[in-house]
């Protein structure tokens, strides 16, 4: 199984729920696409990982590669995560950097804070 997801564009961010694998073989199609979102707009990114079963050290890359270039674009990204993202996330200390939230509102809410 490999990566899918829907995208919704709100006033000041985008959401993506994503599904499946965050891995070597979806990685590049998934920064590509990704990438030219946050030139699009809104810089804001949310991405609900929630439902992901797997994200290896490609895909890591891709979501620290990701969160650079919104911030270089003045916006954010924040990750919804599960218990599995959350481990692997942890295990290479990039928890802070990523913004890792507990639910897609929590993140609207960070958003929404000046």
């Amino acid at each position: 199984m490999s990566l899918r997801g829907t995208r919704e564009a709100r006033e000041n961010c985008q959401l993506f729920r994503l599904t499946g694998l965050l891995d070597a073989f979806s990685e590049p199609t998934f920064r590509k696409v990704l990438g030219s979102k946050i030139d699009e707009g809104p810089k804001n990114i949310i991405l609900d990982l929630s439902q992901i079963d797997f994200v290896d050290s490609s895909g890591l890359g891709a979501l620290v590669q990701l969160a650079k270039q919104a911030q270089t674009a003045e916006g954010t990204l924040q990750i919804v995560t599960n218990a599995r993202v959350t481990q692997t996330v942890k295990l290479v200390r990039l928890e802070k950097f990523l913004s890792l939230q507990v639910s897609v509102d929590a993140a609207l809410d960070n958003i929404k804070a000046p």
